[in-house]
């Protein structure tokens, strides 16, 4: 049971960071001027992505732990959830930053905060399937 309970852990710091990114990081930075904005987009991302890429791989393993300990299919559904975070980041989200990362800072414009915005947008897909990951886990934890 252990597994499960730190996979829950898991799922709701991934989730807690993924909202504050959309409900708080975004917006702010959107206030930024189109440079400032680029510039501050940039190792956020890299920052974020290192730590949110973990904890998705870790309370994936952890959910999958859980379904082999108990045999719950609510543990894998959780760990599920979680790691489509993954294929939906390399797929979805992918493409934009790859754009963004090959534009200067010094040349950001109208297009780059479209792309951030987009971004964005995409990124609360994240927010919920880490919420529905945390709600799975929550409700395999509770019996």
């Amino acid at each position: 049971m252990i597994a499960g309970l730190l996979a829950l852990v898991i799922a709701a710091s991934f989730t807690g960071a993924a909202i504050y990114i959309n409900a708080a990081e975004q917006p702010a930075r959107l206030q930024l001027a189109d440079g400032p904005l680029l510039a501050q987009w940039k190792p956020s991302y890299r920052r974020g992505f290192a730590m949110q890429a973990s904890l998705a791989m870790i309370g994936t393993a952890l959910g999958a732990i859980a379904y082999f300990a108990n045999h719950d299919w609510r543990w894998l559904a959780g760990a599920a959830l979680l790691f489509a975070n993954w294929p939906y980041t390399l797929v979805v989200i992918m493409p934009t930053n790859k754009r963004l990362f090959t534009v200067p800072a010094d040349a950001a414009g109208a297009e780059s905060r479209r792309l951030i915005a987009s971004w964005g947008r995409l990124h609360a897909v994240r927010s919920a399937l880490g919420a529905a990951a945390t709600l799975v886990f929550l409700w395999a934890a509770l019996g």
